[in-house]
């Protein structure tokens, strides 16, 4: 009685893990509506954030042109492209030159760190009209 006691529950739980793991519902998932009701799977579909609209537009127009300016920057991290204006065919084509980051190049904190010095450089921030005395007045971050 006693070895029957300790293998039934041996024998159930075999038994319910050998029915849930055979058993299938023949629906893929990507075709379960009731799963993609609920599930996250869509949510690269979704559109972007205002912090994340923010952050790009301050990146594509504030960040990039500031830093591809600086000299030195142009020199060891990026590469001059060369474009071609054709205004009209009587008229000689006038070349404008822009440059873009190198590609496959390996990934450096120091080139990030290079940028931002240049962008600091070339946009001082003034201590006085920076969020620095506010954070610093709080009990807890600050002093």
């Amino acid at each position: 009685m006693k070895q029957l006691i300790i293998i039934s529950p041996l024998i159930i739980t075999a038994f319910l893990l050998n029915s849930c793991a055979s058993s299938t519902t023949e629906v893929a998932p990507s075709q379960n509506s009731a799963l993609n009701s609920i599930s996250k799977s869509n949510a690269s579909t979704k559109k972007e954030g205002a912090m994340q609209k923010s952050l790009d537009s301050w990146l594509h127009d504030d960040w990039e042109p500031t830093v591809s300016k600086d000299k030195e920057i142009q020199k060891r991290y990026m590469k001059e492209e060369k474009v071609q204006e054709n205004v009209k065919p009587s008229v000689k084509e006038t070349q404008e030159s822009h440059f873009v980051d190198k590609e496959n190049k390996n990934f450096t904190i120091q080139e990030y760190v290079d940028k931002a010095s240049a962008y600091m450089k070339a946009k001082p921030n003034d201590y006085n009209s920076s969020n620095v005395k506010k954070l610093e007045s709080m009990p807890i971050i600050g002093k």
